[in-house]
Order: structure tokens, then sequence, then C-alpha cells
């Protein structure tokens, strides 16, 4: 190669040419959910197109920062896992590489904190270990073509042009309940905004310093608004051995509109380095010489959700109700972020346990569409207790064998007794 030539490519755009992509399941959403449902179809036999606005993999288990997988045991002194599937495998590969850390007793339940780097490069092997998985990352959904009950087609748009995707059947994992919106079917949206978190990493910790998280709170309530904070709860969770600690204490509204939304990411970088000042001032001997590490996207806890065949209450969250057609069990609290100044938690007992029916997945307009994660169909409060990890990975596995069992049929018409055969280990396993 000559690299004094002059010579080069001249092309124009042709604008009327679009990527045609086929498969049997077409995935819009990239998140633990999403990836959940694209592995377990795809180990199935089935040829996936998983889709993500974003370049990378995992959504907010990732790129928010969560750092923490909640809903994946019961409660109580002696918890048991309660959703397995990739669940079992993030587990081991974490632990595998001291990635992971049990957390026992807070609100009475047991998290795993984990490192977001390693969750990541688990998700990415993972995906492309499987040749039935095609991928269509940094894509944006922009439109649904429906043929009465049926969707036929996702049109998309890429940095390097447009594709049309076109599939059997159909998972909404977006989070945004954006397949079932752009295909004009109907849709909820929350009556009192879900606020949502700009949760960051601090490096240069003292973890020698004492960091008690009832003076946190005691501090925050106390002092919180003498630094400009409006949230007067949270967390900070030490990442042990590695002088780096997870901070969970902003909230923010998280507007449906596209100008709006992006403005309130930088409001969140904002609010977050205000938290740092002041757990600079307030806890000088373990935070004093901190600084961020990185900042997370912000973090999205409800905006738009189907409607489905059966729209789950609180009270049937409650009261534990133990659907016809259950397809997965959980126990963490109703963990409801309204308030600018605080999130409100309502506990549950060592044995409680409430489920989530298939029918709040399917909506009731459609035959090939099935939603999972935080876009499912329930009220704010009952979406507030089972919109965390744990629920989100048994809801992708119970998608993708309610796919595999419909076959050319409707979503609506599987027969639920085999479906639940399927999901037994995330319906009923102790050990």
């Amino acid at each position: 190669m000559d690299i004094n030539s002059n010579t080069y490519i001249t092309r124009s755009a042709d604008k009327s040419s679009t990527c045609d992509v086929s498969a049997d399941i077409a995935i819009v959403g990239a998140g633990i959910g999403g990836i959940s449902a694209a592995l377990e179809c795809a180990r199935l036999g089935h040829r996936v197109v998983l889709i993500d606005g974003q370049a990378n993999l995992g959504g907010q288990s990732v790129m928010g920062l969560i750092g923490t997988f909640c809903g994946l045991f019961s409660n109580g002194p002696k918890p048991h896992q309660v959703t397995h599937g990739i669940a079992d495998e993030i587990l081991a590969a974490l632990q595998a590489e001291d990635a992971a850390r049990f957390m026992y007793g807070r609100r009475n339940t047991c998290i795993v904190q984990y490192d977001d780097i390693v969750l990541a490069r688990w998700i990415e092997n993972s995906v492309a270990a499987e040749p039935n998985i095609q991928l269509l990352t940094g894509a944006i959904l922009r439109g649904v073509t429906r043929d009465g009950r049926k969707i036929k087609k996702l049109s998309v748009a890429h940095r390097f042009g447009d594709a049309s995707v076109t599939a059997k059947h159909y998972i909404d994992a977006s989070g945004d309940a954006t397949i079932a919106w752009q295909a004009g079917l109907a849709c909820r949206e929350p009556e009192i905004p879900v606020l949502g978190t700009n949760m960051f990493v601090l490096e240069g910790v003292d973890e020698g310093a004492d960091l008690v998280r009832d003076d946190v709170e005691r501090a925050l309530n106390e002092r919180g608004s003498d630094h400009g904070l409006e949230r007067l709860d949270g967390f900070v969770f030490a990442i042990s051995g590695t002088g780096r600690a997870l901070v969970n204490m902003t909230h923010l509204e998280t507007p449906l509109d596209p100008v709006g939304f992006s403005a309130q990411g930088l409001a969140g970088r904002e609010a977050a380095d205000r938290v740092v000042e002041f757990l600079r001032a307030e806890f000088p001997a373990a935070l004093g010489r901190a600084t961020v590490r990185n900042y997370g996207q912000l973090g999205v806890r409800q905006t738009r959700w189907i409607t489905g065949r059966h729209h789950m209450t609180v009270d049937e969250v409650r009261a534990g109700t133990r659907y016809d057609d259950a397809i997965l069990r959980c126990s963490w609290p109703i963990e409801l972020h309204h308030d600018k100044r605080e999130a409100y938690w309502e506990v549950f007992d060592d044995d409680h346990m409430h489920y989530a029916p298939l029918r709040s997945m399917t909506p009731d307009e459609s035959d090939n569409l099935i939603a999972v994660g935080r876009c499912i169909d329930g009220d704010v409060a009952a979406l507030a207790s089972v919109r965390v990890m744990g629920p989100c990975i048994a809801m992708g596995a119970a998608a993708a064998h309610t796919i595999d069992l419909a076959g050319a049929g409707s979503l609506h018409q599987v027969d639920v007794r085999t479906l639940q055969s399927r999901l037994a280990d995330n319906l009923e396993r102790t050990d």
C-alpha cells in the first residue's frame, strides 16, 4: 500500500437500501431479561436476533452500575435460591473470579454484590458462543408493522443504515414496552412518577475507616439538604479489598420524551457530584480522598408497560397469590421510588413468596408478542416487587419456553402445566 497515494473510493448513500434480517424470534432489549431470553431461545434451537440501542450488552445490569443482584434468594436467615437458569451460570462465573459478595440480613433479604466488568464479559462471551444469536446493537426501534393480532416486522435505524427485522415471535425486553407501544397496542403509564437513580463508583476509599450504613443514613437525614441533596436515604456499599464503593443516593425523574430524558442524564451526574461533596465532608476518614471512578447511565425503574391478560396487583403480591399460570417466584420487598426524599420499603417475612403469571407477560391484543422485565402488566406497587434482576432472569426463561411450546400457534394457547414443568427450578426448587 502506498500511503502517499491520493486514490480513494467515492460512494453516495443509497437511501433506498435496507438490511433485511430474519429469525425465528426477535428480541428488543439486551438487559438481563433479554439476555436470559436470548440464551434460552438459542439453546432451544431457535434462531434469534437480539436488538439493543446500546453498543454494549447487559443494559442497566452493566451500564447502570447496579452492582447488586436482587430477588435471587428467599428471605430470612437461611435463604435458598429461587431463580436458576442463567443465574446459576452467572453466580458460578462471578465466584470463580472472586467477583461476588453475598450480603445477608438487610431488609430480611440476601443480595449478591458483583463486579460489573466480570458480568459484562460473561454476557458477551455467552452470547458470542451461541451461533443461533445474531446481534443488532446500536439499533433503535423506529416502527412496528402489525397485521391484526400478529406483529409482522420491526423497522430499526442504525448509524450505518436502516434494517428490517422479521420473525415468527417477538419478545419485548425493552423496559419501556417499545414494541407494544409502536405497534399501537394498549399500554400503561404511571399516574405518579417512578424515580430513577444515577449510581456511581468511588475509588480511593479507606476501607480501614469505619463507615456504618446507619451513620450514613442519619447524616443524610440531618444534613443532606445542606449539601443540596433531595434524596435523604440510600447506601454506600464498600467493595471489599478494592478501595472502591458503590453509591446509590440519587432520585431523578425519567421522562418518556427524548429531550427531557437526555437532559436528565446530565442532571444525574450533577446530583452524583453533590453526593460526593456530602460524603467527603461527613466521612473524611473513609471518603475524604475518594473520587468518582465511573458514573453509570441513568437508571430507570418504571416508565411504560403493556396491558396484559392479567393486571397483577399489590394485594396479590402481599397475599402471595399463586396463579394457575405462575412462571416465577420472588420474595423481594415492595421497593417503590415515588418520593424524591426516600424510597418506600414493604418488607416480607421469612416464609413469604409471591409470584408472577404468564398472563401478565402477554398483551391481550397480540398472539406473538411477550414482555419480559419491568414492562409486564401490574400496578406500580406490584411491579416494584418483581422488576429486580432475579425475576427478570426468570421471565426471560419463561418467555423462551412459552414460544418454544407455542410453535406456530398463539402464545395464549400453550399448555401451562407443561410450561411449569419446564420452569420447575424457578417455581419449586429449594436446594
